[in-house]
């Protein structure tokens, strides 16, 4: 299935400039996060992300100019590659957040920025300026994705707003992620935000509580995609479809 520039504004409210940019885009050669995939955005959470937060980073005060720069592309796709790497080759975490640390060093246009990542994963907490992370290690997996943000010069005061952007949209798409996966993750011991939070039904609302804080958040920024993402978790069924494995709680 294609999806095309004019759905993403349509149906996701995404800049028009944005989404042609991130549908015209050519899947980068030896990436191995696009591996197997012959369309730069797929219809699937795992890609349909990157021109969502792009869209709310430029809503937060992000140059659309600098979003849409090769130097921040070609970096967030280092990234995911690195990231598809860790999970494929089991390179550790720690060894994937100093890869990308790196390669954000390599192009780094805002010091700020790349200075408070760099303290947050070294110290799980870091400055005011970012916001919190959520209370489940497997929904701040994906938060070196921030570090492409680095190849962009944008004031300290913006910071805030894009890390609440990002901690508001992520969680959607990594819990339903893991409401696929659960019982694969209990089986195999994987991080998963349900089992984080015990796998009871007081644990299940604690991270549907997570979800339903970004959505209102991410309807402020952006209405269109508030609306869809809402719909979606109405129509996910969470509590019902975990019912037979939660225990008391």
């Amino acid at each position: 299935m294609f999806l095309s520039a004019e759905e993403l504004t349509r149906a996701f409210g995404v800049d028009p400039y944005i989404a042609k940019t991130y549908v015209d885009r050519p899947v980068p050669v030896g990436n191995a996060y696009w591996r197997g995939r012959h369309l730069y955005i797929p219809p699937v959470t795992g890609y349909l992300f990157l021109p969502l937060f792009s869209d709310l980073c430029l809503r937060c005060g992000v140059p659309r100019e600098g979003l849409l720069s090769e130097a921040h592309l070609t970096l967030a796709e280092a990234v995911l590659d690195s990231a598809a790497r860790q999970e494929s080759d089991g390179v550790d975490y720690g060894a994937h957040v100093l890869d990308c640390l790196e390669k954000a060093r390599g192009v780094d246009l805002n010091p700020d920025l790349l200075e408070a990542l760099r303290a947050r994963f070294q110290t799980g907490e870091g400055p005011s300026c970012l916001h919190p992370r959520t209370p489940f290690p497997s929904l701040n997996r994906a938060d070196t994705y921030l570090l492409s943000l680095c190849s962009i010069s944008f004031g300290r005061d913006r910071i805030h707003a894009v890390t609440r952007a990002w901690h508001s949209l992520m969680p959607f798409f990594l819990v339903f992620d893991d409401l696929s996966d659960v019982r694969e993750d209990m089986e195999n011991g994987q991080e998963n935000a349900f089992l984080e939070a015990g796998l009871t039904r007081e644990g299940v609302e604690r991270v549907m509580d997570v979800v339903d804080a970004g959505l209102s958040r991410v309807s402020e920024l952006n209405p269109v995609l508030g609306g869809w993402l809402v719909a979606k978790r109405k129509s996910a069924l969470v509590e019902e479809r975990l019912g037979p494995l939660l225990g008391a709680g």
